[in-house]
């Protein structure tokens, strides 16, 4: 390989990688104080490289109120005292690239906590003024009528009156986060400032946190708007400008069509989230029909080659049912839902394991899914030994509870006293921490998270899943998915059955007859491919990954 090709490879990482997402106050506590913390996440830095993955992606620990679980950031160049030190932090990055894990951070630069600084000056500067222009300000609650509300559960306008600024300021997310004006270069700067700031240290990607939104305009929806996408041009052209082999990620909760513009041509984001998809995987097992799945892929506009769809079957929010029909959606909260606790804003707010009712086999089917989609796969912390939720908690943070180490006290994860937690670790008889936990996993072989690492590891080995084209296949029984990923002289085979009963399905093979497709997890060869339609029989939930050749 020469040098060039090398450096195109080591620059398109992220098209391998899998990632791991987590919260820094949620993984291990090493002072006993009842949060999580860079040094303890330091301590748990092998049981992340163990599991297989090679990306860290970090919640936000900058200093903040906290009133949105760090996204309301108070400070962009520093660390929450309760997560530790800048030094600990740059500790961190250090540990994690020791054994080669790559950290992505988040970049929520569309809003920021009312007590940020910038905010600060910018109510007591005069109206008019460079510092009250840092933020977006009007008399009146005018402007910008056709911009939908997005936390519909807490919020009722997109503006809050300031008394000490005398005027109203725009926020699309909570009343505490004012947006930022990004007509004013000013911020731009600032926000570069910021970039430069983490990446010098040895972050190697930025999550750009509600981008969708970064400029307004009236008489739009104040979405997706052609001067949002002249800011994220800027911002990429200036980490090219000043880095290697460093990517952004953009969070933008759009139909596919609006969310391709965010690749740009290759001047934007290297990596969008596809949010559209996840939300009809549940559609699609739930009904035993792939249909749903296969309509939105088969929507999804081709992107440019260097760039990449960031895939995930949950996160730290809800399981978001924005892009799906309203019928859709009544399904969803009926089918996922029973509890209205379990719904939050337009979604609902609970794990993989539980959404699945702690059915192993689902589990296992929807990470295959998961995992042989086109995109870059993202685990959430906990999903990998079927972690579960609490309802009863505010907003998301149901979602967010303390890693379950051990059946010791507090789960393994802090050893302060119960009540100095952040949060009580789950404790229900199925998914408590006496039930569910890393160590126990440990020990059983067959557990949920010896089989994570086993699948994570395997398409480690594959450069077509991250990589390849995709056909899907469409055969006559529609509770079974199926489709062929290609890359270079590999083909494999992905068939999944999402019905709850046996099933059988015949597929149109014919370019690879005369090979006997081989079980990518077992190595057992099946039967011939004929010219003949290829017929399988497949167990409840079950799922194949086959290797072909041409």
């Amino acid at each position: 390989m020469t040098e060039e090709a090398r450096n195109i490879q080591d620059s398109l990482w992220y098209k391998d990688a899998i990632i791991y997402q987590m919260h820094v106050k949620t993984f291990y506590d090493a002072n006993d104080d009842g949060y999580g913390d860079f040094s303890g996440l330091i301590e748990k830095l092998d049981y992340v490289k163990n599991l297989g993955v090679d990306c860290i992606w970090l919640l936000p620990f900058f200093p903040s109120p906290l009133k949105d679980d760090g996204f309301d950031v108070a400070d962009y160049q520093s660390v929450n005292p309760i997560y530790g030190t800048i030094n600990d932090a740059e500790r961190f990055l250090q540990e994690a690239r020791k054994r080669d894990l790559k950290v992505i951070t988040e970049f929520v630069v569309n809003h920021t906590s009312d007590q940020h600084p910038w905010f600060q000056r910018a109510r007591s500067a005069p109206a008019g003024s460079p510092e009250r222009n840092f933020y977006v300000w009007s008399d009146g609650e005018d402007l910008y009528k056709d911009a939908r509300i997005i936390f519909v559960d807490t919020e009722t306008s997109n503006w809050t009156w300031d008394p000490i600024a005398k005027q109203y300021f725009w926020h699309r997310f909570f009343s505490h986060q004012p947006d930022l004006n990004f007509d004013n270069p000013e911020v731009l700067k600032a926000v570069l400032e910021v970039m430069h700031f983490w990446l010098k240290r040895g972050v190697d990607g930025l999550r750009l946190d509600a981008i969708p939104y970064l400029v307004e305009r009236d008489g739009t929806n104040c979405e997706n708007l052609a001067e949002t996408h002249t800011v994220i041009k800027q911002v990429r052209k200036n980490l090219d400008d000043n880095f290697k082999n460093k990517f952004l990620l953009a969070e933008a909760n759009q139909w596919p069509e609006d969310v391709i513009e965010y690749f740009g041509d290759s001047d934007e984001c290297h990596m969008c989230y596809h949010f559209p998809v996840m939300p009809r995987l549940y559609l699609g097992l739930h009904k035993e029909d792939a249909t749903p799945i296969l309509d939105i892929l088969k929507a999804t506009p081709e992107i440019p080659s260097d760039c990449q769809w960031a895939m995930f079957l949950r996160n730290h929010d809800e399981l978001t049912l924005e892009m799906v029909s309203e019928e859709e959606r009544a399904y969803m909260y009926n089918a996922y839902a029973p509890d209205p606790r379990m719904k939050a804003n337009v979604g609902i707010r609970r794990r993989l394991a539980t959404l699945l009712d702690n059915n192993i086999d689902k589990i296992k089917l929807m990470n295959g899914m998961l995992f042989s989609l086109p995109g870059t796969p993202i685990v959430y912390y906990g999903d990998e030994i079927g972690m579960g939720d609490n309802i009863y908690l505010n907003d998301r943070d149901g979602v967010r509870t303390p890693m379950q180490w051990s059946a010791d006290r507090n789960a393994g994860f802090s050893r302060a006293n119960a009540e100095k937690l952040y949060s009580q670790p789950i404790m229900n008889t199925v998914y408590g921490y006496e039930a569910v936990n890393v160590e126990s996993q440990e020990l059983d072989k067959s557990s949920l998270l010896h089989w994570m690492r086993r699948i994570i590891n395997l398409r480690k080995k594959f450069r077509v899943f991250g990589r390849g084209q995709i056909r899907y296949l469409e055969p006559a029984n529609k509770k079974i998915f199926a489709f062929i990923r290609s890359y270079e002289s590999r083909s494999v085979l992905c068939v999944f059955n999402l019905a709850s009963s046996v099933q059988s399905v015949s597929l149109d093979l014919g370019e690879f007859a005369g090979h006997s497709p081989g079980d990518l997890f077992s190595g057992t060869q099946l039967h011939q491919i004929e010219e003949s339609p290829y017929t399988l029989t497949m167990a409840p939930h079950s799922f194949y990954w086959l290797s072909l050749s041409h």
